[in-house]
């Protein structure tokens, strides 16, 4: 059995499951894929309840992902998760969306269903289950900040944020005209009796922007959902004048566990969290779509810690 399977191992079911004593059902798929703890995450959750089946990575090339959606649903798979770069594409490729997928504008979960890829979006739920846990408060009491607002975690995140009808939103990305049209599609949600508009309680900002440790500084939570972080060597995907000892500080990235960005809260006194709570919840969610009914939470968390002892 292989670590890390390619589209090719996807050609038959012989392939894919030589040298294995149960068959490949379930996935992740991403490029890269090889750092995801899924496996770990949901191989435990699926022996407990007896699934008979295997939960693997497979690394999928940008381009392919509907080709090996297509061969997925032909050998029989129940479902798989979508990880970067594959959210945006994976909306385009499945037969349906669910109302959380479309609000959300991307999909991190595939079911199987009588021929058809149904397509299903965890992150955002998952994210504020997450929040909740880590910092004992809810998105709708925060004024949140999101780096990397134009990646399909962002879109995510924001769009949580937004429907759960958080106080104040400030959308930073490097290119900003697609912060700019998150905006337009998360408008709506700032509207209120009061307002004729979303006034202020929407923003956008480029990451260059000198005003931007002052917006940050009216942020109460801060979140990382760009790539920036996966590499030991990488920077922060924010300066650290943007740093306050008054801010929540919630990195999407879980692998390494303490990101550059979450070293450099610390010393500023902020309070931290990597994104292994949302992997956490964001997969039992998902296990809840495919095996509706059950949410192994508790299987989980314990599959997890024993994964990075």
């Amino acid at each position: 059995m292989k670590e890390v399977y390619s589209i090719d191992d996807l050609a038959s079911r012989e392939r894919l499951d030589e040298g294995a004593d149960q068959p490949a059902r379930l996935a992740v798929i991403g490029h890269p894929v090889q750092h995801s703890l899924s496996p770990q995450l949901h191989q435990p959750a699926l022996d407990e309840a007896e699934a008979g089946m295997r939960y693997i990575r497979i690394d999928i090339e940008a381009g392919r992902l509907a080709d090996a959606l297509a061969a997925m649903k032909d050998l029989g798979f129940l479902g798989t998760n979508v990880t970067v770069p594959h959210k945006f594409e994976a909306l385009a490729a499945c037969d349906e969306l669910d109302e959380g997928a479309s609000v959300l504008g991307a999909v991190n979960t595939v079911l199987f269903e009588d021929g058809r890829a149904l397509g299903f979006n965890t992150d955002g739920p998952g994210f504020g289950l997450a929040v909740r846990e880590e910092f004992a408060v809810d998105l709708k009491d925060l004024r949140i900040m999101i780096v990397g607002a134009g990646g399909g975690a962002g879109r995510a995140v924001a769009a949580q944020c937004a429907r759960e009808g958080c106080e104040r939103l400030i959308l930073v990305n490097r290119t900003l005209e697609k912060a700019e049209q998150l905006r337009e599609e998360l408008a709506h949600f700032f509207h209120s009796e009061r307002l004729e508009g979303p006034g202020d309680r929407l923003v956008v900002a480029p990451l260059d922007s000198p005003l931007l440790p002052e917006e940050a500084g009216h942020a109460d939570l801060i979140v990382n959902t760009t790539s920036l972080g996966l590499k030991r060597t990488d920077p922060s995907p924010l300066p650290g004048n943007c740093l306050q000892p008054h801010h929540l500080v919630y990195d999407t990235i879980y692998n390494p566990p303490q990101t550059r960005l979450l070293a450099d809260a610390a010393r500023a006194g902020a309070r931290t969290a990597n994104g292994l709570s949302l992997l956490l919840h964001q997969g039992a969610l998902a296990f809840d779509l495919w095996f509706p009914g059950r949410r192994p939470v508790d299987t989980m968390r314990r599959a997890l810690a024993a994964a990075l002892k």
